[in-house]
């Protein structure tokens, strides 16, 4: 069995001449949470947009359990249990909490029957199961566009994971939330990283700091180093291209 949960191997995506990855190479154990760092430019959505099938690499092999992704779509990877949470939360609004988190486990129902139809007992307790996981029995029956920002990226968290994937990738999760919200959104990926693997995207370093176990930079398309976070923050070359170093 392979341990590697993802492998990707000498990646380059080119943009009518533009390299948004350089033969990047990169790999992840199975049960691993990994955060991804770097500055804007440095690759990181079409990192994500490649593991995902929405953008088809020039040269390079994405690698999923050993399995070459090449020329397979979105829902066909998708389907083989990669998850992908965008950076703006994709809830339904107008349905309550444990109606959007029904949905997601059952990828045969739509939103009809949703509403209109019992859930079965195993349905009810795996909902109910992701409730706490995410923090949100209180606001079970509440309609999802009356939960605050916070709330939603863990509502939509939930709802990823209701899909089975063996790998969640979570894009700027904590975007534009409070210090209790970033914090709660921390505990909650710690919590989900005991049982999957996970790839996070970042800019907020006291959060990277909060949930980081091994950190990866990118810059201009390419690994520039990785680490733990102390080891990755006191690399000459990442405080030159990211963390503030003086520009000349």
């Amino acid at each position: 069995m392979n341990p590697k949960i993802l492998e990707i191997k000498n990646l380059t995506v080119n943009f009518d001449g533009f390299k948004a990855l350089n033969s990047l190479n990169f790999s992840m154990e199975t049960g691993e949470l990994r955060v991804i760092i770097g500055p804007n430019g440095a690759g990181k959505t079409t990192f994500l947009d490649v593991i995902t099938g929405k953008v088809q690499p020039t040269i390079g092999q994405v690698l999923f359990k050993g399995r070459n992704l090449q020329n397979l779509s979105e829902h066909q990877i998708a389907r083989l249990g990669i998850g992908r949470k965008f950076q703006t939360p994709r809830v339904y609004q107008n349905l309550t909490v444990r109606e959007n988190l029904d949905l997601a486990c059952n990828k045969n129902k739509n939103v009809f029957s949703t509403l209109f139809s019992r859930p079965p007992a195993v349905e009810y307790r795996q909902v109910g199961g992701l409730l706490e996981t995410i923090g949100l029995i209180p606001k079970a029956d509440l309609a999802a566009a009356l939960l605050s920002h916070g709330e939603k990226q863990r509502l939509e968290i939930g709802m990823l994971v209701a899909q089975s994937p063996d790998l969640l990738l979570v894009d700027e999760p904590v975007a534009g939330l409070t210090d209790e919200e970033t914090e709660n959104v921390g505990n909650l990926l710690l919590a989900l990283a005991e049982s999957h693997s996970i790839i996070v995207i970042e800019h907020d370093m006291e959060f990277v700091r909060q949930i980081a176990r091994r950190v990866t930079v990118l810059h201009q398309g390419s690994v520039l180093c990785e680490g733990t976070m102390d080891e990755v923050q006191n690399d000459p070359r990442v405080i030159e291209v990211y963390l503030g170093c003086p520009t000349h």
